[in-house]
């Protein structure tokens, strides 16, 4: 985390048509992650982050405004957003320039995800997910020991919340193998049969192609 500093943003992409199917938005990136994911394709701003050029949000707001009729979105991903505490402040100032707002989270910090969808300041959520929901299954993708708790109460937060979201894991032929995926496809249907998400809303489980050229 920060300490009282505004955010140091650490990449941004004026266009992006991929970030929030059906809408085009700009991608703002923070530094630093919990996680150690071997297959991480930003590991530069996980490891390396004060290697990188340092920009202002205002300088980008001002860089978006003129295009807010073309550009209604900003998604904002990292590294891992919401291990920074000014995270909220970031979001409502994306807000209150007229942008909606998509959140990337590795779903590590599910009181934090909770307060952001309570407080409106995320329109969109992409939440990764590593593996089935087993510890050592995780551990072994994330790269770190991550309690499953964790993960399965961010899952209820966004399934009972109503705010749009998706789920999306990255499939890395070393790590994960079919039999896992599908394991984790069900894993994901039964907190809908839990009750935790109605028949109608939207419940999507997005496969990620595994990227070999330059991991972590």
């Amino acid at each position: 985390m920060t300490n009282g500093q505004p955010l140091p943003i650490k990449g941004f992409i004026e266009t992006s048509f991929l970030d929030w199917p059906g809408h085009v938005c700009a991608v703002i990136f923070l530094p630093y992650c919990n996680l150690r994911c071997p297959y991480c394709h930003n590991h530069q701003l996980v490891l390396k982050p004060n290697s990188l050029e340092t920009l202002s949000l205002d300088s980008i707001l001002e860089r978006l405004r003129p295009l807010n009729d073309w550009i209604g979105a900003i998604c904002i991903t990292g590294g891992e957003p919401t291990i920074h505490r000014e995270l909220p402040d970031l979001l409502r100032k994306i807000h209150e320039a007229g942008f909606k707002t998509k959140l990337d989270t590795n779903g590590t910090q599910p009181d934090i995800l909770n307060y952001l969808i309570t407080e409106k300041l995320v329109d969109h959520v992409a939440m990764d997910v590593k593996a089935p929901l087993d510890d050592e299954a995780y551990a072994r993708c994330a790269g770190v020991f991550v309690p499953t708790s964790i993960i399965k109460e961010s899952i209820k937060v966004l399934m009972a919340a109503g705010v749009s979201s998706v789920f999306r894991c990255t499939v890395t032929p070393t790590l994960l193998e079919e039999q896992d995926v599908c394991l984790l496809a069900e894993q994901l249907m039964d907190f809908r049969r839990e009750g935790l998400a109605g028949p109608d809303e939207g419940l999507s489980l997005t496969l990620q192609n595994f990227n070999p050229a330059d991991p972590m």
